[in-house]
Order: C-alpha cells, then structure tokens, then sequence
C-alpha cells in the first residue's frame, strides 16, 4: 500500500501595511516601445496636469469659501471682514482658528462678487492657511483653517522626516495684510554711519546673518535680517548700520505671511 502524502506546510502570510496610495493618474506607466519620443513626452506631461488637478480644484473651492465669508461678514467688528477668528500664542504666532461667533452682516453674496474676489486682487487668499517647515518646504495658504493646514504638515513630516516634528508652524493670510500687501517698500532709514571699524566693505557686509524664508516663518523670524534687527551696508565709501525695512527694527516675522 503506498504511504500517504503528507500536504506542504503553509506558512502564515504577514498582512501588508497599508501604503499611501498617489494619485491614479501617477500610477500609470506608459512603455518605451508604445510611440515616438515627443508622443511619450506629451503623454507624461499629460498625466502630471491630470494629477495636479485636484489639488487646484480643492484651491478654488477654498478661495471661494473664504470669499462668501468676507463678503457675508463684511464690517464684521469681531472678526474684522475675515469671517474666522485666528488665535495666537503669547509670542504672537498663530495657534489655531475658529469661526466668527458674530452674526453675518449680509445673508447673501453674489456669484460675479465671490468669483472677482477668489481670482483676482491681493486678497483672493485672505482667510486661507498655509504651513511652513523649518526644512525649507512651504505651502501657500490654501487651506479653510488651521485643522487641515497641521494634517498637511503633518503629511509632509510623515513623508521627509519619519513621522518626527521638527517644529513647523502654519500661517494666515488675513484681510489687513492684504489692504498693506500693495504699498511700496520704504527705504531703511540709515541709523548710524561707522568711520573707525577696522574692517573692509566686504568685512563689514558679511556681518548680515542669512536665514532661509521657511525656516523664518516657521521660526516667527524676520528672513530679512535674521532677527538681527539691523542690516550692514557700504556705499559711498561709508559703513552704515540700517534698521531692517522689512521687521521695522523688531527681528520678527509679520503677523501675516
């Protein structure tokens, strides 16, 4: 009588971690035999505008929602025309946004009113957020609020840094930044005109401290001058201290990036 066959042990199959999936049109693969070089060339550029329009539609659609609610809270004493609330730490960076608990000054908006306002102007990004991190990596505020700016933030450090904070921060766009965004940089006026340092132009230029702008922001940080408050120059044959044009002389970043 023949011996029994025993049946192949199975071993257990270790269940796959879920993986962030990219967008469908990024997963298409297209093989270098299908066509010629430039047909290839416009197919990939053809599915990265493909993969890119969501993102633009989720831009629009926000820029649309902050503009129905500056227009319905318009002369809105409690949140000033913004229609959400930023809220801020001690040291005057954003912690996080409500909505404007007033009532709405208007019911409606127009249509042509909320399109003018989320295309064109300085203003089409009031009221959206955006974050910024220490890295260098940043995102123009396109966020509704400071909920959906830290998910992104926090989707990046996933991604770049292992899933470890590093210390970024989001930012606001808001209206009073957008009324002062078109008015021409002043000159920095000369505070002090140094006739015995010792060094040379360049000696005295290479004092000024650099710091990348996403770090700054990140940091609350003047870019301009590295929080040093004043800049070193040489014209005409003199070394000039100036106050920094871009911090007015206080070393921190602007209420509004």
């Amino acid at each position: 009588m023949p011996a029994k066959r025993q049946p192949a042990r199975r071993t257990a199959v270790k269940p796959r971690k879920p993986s962030a999936r990219s967008h469908p049109a990024r997963r298409v693969k297209i093989p270098k035999k299908a066509g010629p070089l430039h047909a290839r060339l416009g197919a990939k550029l053809a599915l990265v505008a493909v993969s890119h329009l969501d993102t633009h539609t989720d831009l629009l659609q926000s820029r649309k929602d902050a503009a129905i609610l500056r227009a319905t809270h318009k002369g809105c004493p409690t949140c000033k025309g913004n229609g959400q609330i930023f809220t801020k730490g001690k040291d005057g960076s954003f912690t996080g946004s409500k909505p404007c608990p007033a009532k709405p000054t208007k019911q409606r908006a127009s249509r042509w009113e909320v399109y003018k306002a989320s295309r064109f102007g300085a203003d089409k990004n009031t009221g959206l957020v955006g974050w910024a991190c220490p890295c260098g990596k940043k995102e123009k505020p396109r966020y509704r609020d400071a909920r959906l700016a830290t998910k992104a933030l926090r989707a990046h450090e996933k991604k770049k840094h292992g899933g470890q904070t590093v210390g970024g921060a989001w930012y606001a766009q808001t209206a009073d930044a957008a009324q002062t965004a078109p008015t021409p940089q002043q000159q920095p006026a000369v505070s002090k005109v140094v006739t015995d340092s010792g060094m040379t132009d360049e000696q005295w230029i290479k004092q000024n401290k650099s710091l990348h702008p996403g770090k700054a922001i990140a940091q609350g940080l003047c870019w301009m001058c590295a929080s040093e408050r004043k800049l070193h120059g040489a014209f005409g044959g003199q070394q000039i201290v100036a106050i920094c044009p871009e911090c007015k002389g206080t070393g921190k970043a602007p209420t509004a990036a």
